[in-house]
């Protein structure tokens, strides 16, 4: 089949986890035989690609089509319906597939043009979280235009994709909705992976971290558990932090004093593999009381605990539900109570363990090629969008004129 995919407000190629997930879908349903077209803000490695996409096709490659939302700003997503409609209008796609943003729509629409099969990808709450800022400003404008402008985008998919149903109006019928997990690529993340490394390997054990660096990453947490380690006189254990954001600076001034917590700053992700290989450790230390919307349920479908399993390495994570599901207890990685500050040291010191270490990484890399690989992920949309343009009612037809 033939599908656009609307992913504006994504840079491809990038380091987040929004724009690796854009290419690795792009690549996926390609590599199974569909026609994949992706309008997103094209950087300069796949200028090449994109270039290719007015002329002769790359057979089994997406093409890429450098549709950009205004200033960088997703909020003015909208403003991109024209481009997305005259697209959709030269491909005639028989699905159009949006990434959701609130403020978001213009490839839903443009669908509607061709009569194409909607789909939405939602990770993000489309529902609002107690106390919510945003949903105070909706109910003060009366009519709640953005409540009302996200139901519409519901009401007219006629397939969402999500890691949870939890951020979803309750409304939505269980038939529309594909729970599924995002995941790594792990032909490219695993055991003995090699490249350049920005840490020199010693004889210590390597907690590795990789993030945004914002609050509920809890790199903070992270860095005040390598002080406790250190005051208790673990010197065998020492932390490797990559990544960049907002809490970096904060980080930096935990880690004031300290020789075992070493940060990289940002790298391109194809560097990535090799830096989790030389590690022994993945640390997932999220933070949900840092975030609001969290509340509602953990709805992240974490890249970086997939990378780090299919590299073969366990996981250490707080004890939430869903984290519990993915890892499993003492099975591929260990979870402890983040409302214990002292927890998550004792997490990392119990895998100091070298037997420990290689059980729990074996069986990471295991559970994650067989549940939580993009090739996983990617078949079984593939089946969904086959079972849906194989029906005869699209939300096209179905919800066009919809009020919001």
């Amino acid at each position: 089949m033939k599908l656009l995919y609307s992913a504006i407000d994504q840079h491809v190629p990038g380091t987040k986890g929004g724009s690796i997930h854009v290419r690795a879908v792009a690549d996926g349903l390609a590599a199974l035989g569909h026609e994949v077209h992706v309008a997103t803000m094209v950087e300069a490695d796949t200028m090449g690609e994109a270039a290719r996409a007015d002329g002769d096709r790359v057979q089994g490659a997406p093409q890429w089509h450098d549709v950009r939302t205004p200033l960088g700003r997703p909020h003015f997503r909208l403003l991109r319906t024209h481009a997305l409609r005259r697209l959709a209008r030269e491909l005639r796609p028989d699905v159009v597939m949006e990434r959701y943003h609130n403020f978001g729509g213009e490839g839903l629409i443009a669908a509607g043009s061709v009569r194409a099969r909607r789909v939405l990808e939602v990770n993000a709450p489309v529902i609002d979280h107690a106390g919510s800022s945003k949903a105070r400003l909706d109910r003060a404008l009366l009519v709640q235009p953005l409540r009302r402008w996200r139901d519409w985008q519901c009401r007219v998919s006629d397939l969402i994709v999500t890691p949870t149903r939890a951020i979803l109006p309750a409304w939505v019928p269980s038939a529309r909705v594909l729970e599924v997990e995002w995941g790594a690529d792990t032909d490219r993340f695993r055991p003995g992976a090699t490249g350049p490394l920005p840490f020199a390997p010693d004889d210590r054990i390597t907690v590795i971290f990789i993030g945004a660096f914002r609050a509920w990453h809890g790199v903070v947490p992270l860095v005040r558990a390598m002080r406790q380690l250190a005051d208790r006189g673990r010197r065998d254990i020492r932390a490797v932090l990559i990544g960049d954001g907002p809490e970096r600076a904060r980080a930096e001034e935990e880690a004031r004093g300290l020789d075992n917590v070493q940060f990289t700053g940002a790298l391109p992700h194809d560097r990535l593999p090799a830096c989790l290989a030389a590690a022994d450790i993945g640390a997932a230390p999220f933070d949900v009381d840092a975030h609001p919307p969290l509340s509602l349920a953990f709805y992240w479908s974490p890249l970086k605990v997939f990378e780090y399993m299919a590299s073969g390495l366990p996981v250490v994570a707080p004890d939430l539900p869903r984290l519990r599901a993915l890892i499993a207890r003492d099975e591929a990685g260990v979870l402890y109570d983040a409302r214990d500050s002292h927890a998550l040291a004792h997490a990392i010191e119990r895998l100091a363990d070298p037997a420990m270490r290689a059980r729990l990484g074996a069986n990471a890399r295991a559970r994650a090629v067989a549940r939580y690989s993009w090739q996983a992920h990617c078949a079984a949309l593939d089946a969904a969008l086959t079972r849906l343009t194989a029906t005869s009612t699209s939300g096209a037809s179905r919800a066009d004129a919809a009020s919001f």
